[in-house]
């Protein structure tokens, strides 16, 4: 039996109980030294610069498979990659940078939407990530957003770089998730994997790891967020390759498969998690699914009017 398998029944106590564990207001454990960081990225090459610095965003869809209360829900997640400037200071999208020249970092920002029901009801999930392209000087993912959107309330969560940590921040409806704030020590975020793949997967962290889970997915288990320990294995496989991180402590494990040439498109991950039917119910172990449908290159923020909207059913698969 795997590592990843026996911890299934150190899980299943708390999550019979149908009690969330406190936020810890600090993590106490060893500090993370996130591996691709060692290296230099080197200089960005006019392939990169082309493909990344043209103007428009990269959009991909994705037939879903989202766990969610025990069952799979059949839907469709987007995802955007898009090179902007940002403000280092406010942590906003920088609109005027030859303004602000001391402010302005290039960053991939990632968002990753997902929409899917459940029952009568509907969920909405967006994250974004921006991690700095020049990683030489700025070696850390600057920000995380997520938020969390159902019929029942509101989840966000705000991960941002300061100093030596990362400060947290909820702000959830749910009882004792509710303006919640903690520090982890900088670290591996599973979230900047997926642009660490786009700008340089060679320089993927591999072997035994520390780093923060996926936010958008911790989030749905309502377990707090920390550093935990973790093995990484990069697996080329001809024109496609496997990126996998399977935590030690947490049943979690993390699949991400991608094109083996640049620019590195991503073709589909798995996610596998315990989840629960309802309070009080049995815990699985499942795993959401993505494939890729359609990607494309477009500036979408001024494909905004009707005219355009047959742009969504051509990159959502809907119509040739």
């Amino acid at each position: 039996m795997s590592t990843f398998h026996s911890l299934i029944l150190a899980a299943l106590v708390p999550l019979l109980t149908g009690c969330r564990q406190e936020m810890p207001v600090a993590y106490a454990g060893k500090r993370a030294e996130p591996t691709f960081k060692k290296y230099l990225t080197p200089s960005l090459s006019q392939e990169f610069k082309a493909y990344w610095f043209d103007g428009t965003a990269e959009l991909t869809s994705f037939d879903l498979e989202q766990v969610r209360y025990g069952e799979v829900r059949k839907a469709t997640a987007v995802t955007v990659f898009v090179t902007e400037d940002f403000s280092k200071s406010r942590g906003v999208k920088l609109d005027h940078p030859k303004q602000h020249p001391e402010d302005r970092v290039k960053v991939l920002k990632f968002n990753l939407n997902k929409q899917f029901t459940t029952g009568i009801y509907d969920y909405a999930l967006m994250q974004s990530v921006f991690t700095p392209i020049d990683q030489r000087k700025y070696p850390n993912t600057l920000r995380v957003t997520t938020s969390n959107i159902e019929w029942c309330g509101q989840f966000l969560t705000r991960a941002e770089l300061q100093g030596d940590n990362y400060h947290i921040a909820y702000n959830s409806y749910f009882d004792g998730e509710e303006n919640l704030e903690l520090e982890l020590p900088v670290s591996i975020l599973e979230d900047e994997i997926w642009n660490q793949i786009r700008i340089d997967p060679d320089r993927l962290p591999q072997g035994v790891i520390e780093l923060v889970p996926g936010i958008l997915t911790q989030e749905l288990t309502h377990k707090p967020l920390k550093v935990e320990p973790a093995s990484a294995t990069l697996w080329p496989k001809g024109a496609t390759s496997v990126y996998e991180i399977e935590y030690s402590e947490i049943p979690r494990k993390l699949r991400i498969t991608f094109e083996t040439e640049f620019p590195y498109h991503i073709l589909g991950w798995e996610e596998t998690f315990m989840t629960v039917a309802g309070w009080g119910m049995e815990p699985k172990l499942m795993t959401t699914k993505a494939r890729k449908i359609k990607h494309t290159k477009t500036d979408y923020w001024e494909k905004k009017y009707v005219r355009h909207e047959g742009l969504r059913e051509e990159l959502l698969g809907l119509k040739d």
